[in-house]
């Protein structure tokens, strides 16, 4: 039911959208403040912003799932060492377990790969939870200085997917 899609600068706004609706219902006010927020999005959510992160290698996917465009995943790849930049999923369509299976569709891309990173802040309970479910562990917490006196504070997660 679900079909990765890659994304092009023309799905921008989509993921642009998708990306406010979760962080608005999901991340203000208890993870982040508004006002964090709205730097984020204009750092890493402009056209222009996610137009370099595609030129410079990210590949972004599309999640259509029962021909609705419900979230997008966004990976980088490191000779083997992937790192899951972005990965969210329109709320209503969480807990469907549709996460898992983008995960695993996103892997079968990358099928030759060693392991795959990512960060989630320490507060996101639900995303840590669902990264463990997954087969991450914490390699270890770290602040990110991301500018204009803002911070993410992360774990940097890691999944061993080849010896």
């Amino acid at each position: 039911m679900l079909i990765l899609i890659p994304a092009t600068p023309a799905d921008n706004q989509t993921i642009h959208d998708i990306a406010k609706r979760v962080w608005s219902k999901h991340y203000v006010p208890v993870i982040i403040t508004q006002e964090q927020m709205d730097y984020m999005m204009e750092w890493m959510y402009s056209d222009a912003s996610l137009t370099k992160q595609m030129t410079d290698g990210d590949r972004f996917f599309m999640l259509n799932y029962k021909g609705d465009t419900i979230g997008y995943i966004s990976v980088s790849d490191n000779n083997g060492d992937l790192f899951l930049n972005k990965f969210y999923i329109d709320t209503e369509y969480q807990r469907l377990n549709i996460g898992s299976e983008a995960l695993n569709a996103v892997l079968a891309e990358f099928s030759t790969a060693k392991t795959i990173r990512l960060q989630v802040n320490r507060k996101n309970f639900k995303a840590v939870n669902f990264y463990f479910k997954n087969g991450f562990t914490i390699e270890r917490a770290e602040d990110f200085d991301i500018g204009n006196n803002y911070l993410m504070e992360d774990y940097v997660m890691l999944k061993i997917l080849a010896k």
